[in-house]
């Protein structure tokens, strides 16, 4: 049986991969060290210019790595480790790893929720993820959508709106999952059981949330490994 300490390494690396993803399609070109990555440019909004990989990572690992030229560089701590505040970054917010084992069952699909494969889908996709905010949504680029190792996952009503919907992202041998969200008035959970029905078999499910989205992913049978924190260059 694989181990907690295992399955952490594997959410923290899977979610790096995410990150370098996203920076990828942007036109970012970040690299992977023995204790961390980074993107020496600026990250897309929202995401980090360095991910710590190990629990033995310091600042000297990546912050002389990424661009603190301009207020803003932002640093994703994955086992809340590090102190960073000699260094002039605070902290912006603290969440928890989460696992949803391979032995559990999983929801039967439902083909209202499907993956989005076409840049017009993507856009729609985006906009409802983003509530509207036409910047925000210009994050989700058609590139994405031509990487094997991401899913981007869309509910639809029978008139077609966007319900909600998920990125999966499969490497390391787990499934993360990110940017879940429901329009209003659809319950959490219906975004939870797709994503959780599109999930690779056999592979388990990680991610990490805080508030009100652990309490909502505790409750679909995921648990807790371990802490993480986000800093930010102010």
């Amino acid at each position: 049986m694989i181990t907690d300490t295992a399955l952490l390494a594997a959410a923290v690396r899977n979610n790096a991969d995410w990150c370098d993803t996203m920076g990828r399609a942007h036109g970012l070109t970040g690299s992977f060290g023995a204790r961390a990555w980074t993107s020496p440019r600026r990250a897309p909004r929202y995401y980090p210019d360095a991910v710590t990989l190990t629990a033995d990572a310091r600042a000297e690992d990546f912050l002389d790595l990424v661009d603190r030229t301009a207020p803003g560089a932002c640093v994703k701590d994955s086992y809340a480790r590090c102190d960073l505040s000699a260094a002039g970054l605070a902290p912006l917010f603290d969440a928890r790893w989460i696992h949803r084992p391979a032995g559990l069952p999983r929801p039967a699909p439902d083909d209202t929720w499907r993956p989005v494969t076409t840049p017009a889908g993507l856009a729609a996709w985006a906009l409802a993820w983003s509530g509207g905010d036409t910047e925000d949504a210009e994050l989700f680029r058609p590139a994405l959508l031509a990487d094997p190792a991401t899913t981007i996952l869309a509910g639809h009503d029978a008139d077609g709106r966007i319900l909600g919907g998920a990125v999966l992202t499969a490497s390391a041998g787990v499934t993360g999952v990110s940017n879940l969200f429901t329009a209003a008035g659809v319950p959490v959970s219906s975004a939870w059981t797709a994503a959780l029905a599109a999930a690779a078999p056999g592979l388990p499910v990680v991610g990490y949330e805080s508030g009100d989205d652990l309490d909502a992913a505790l409750a679909e049978g995921f648990r807790t490994l371990g802490e993480l924190r986000v800093w930010l260059d102010a």
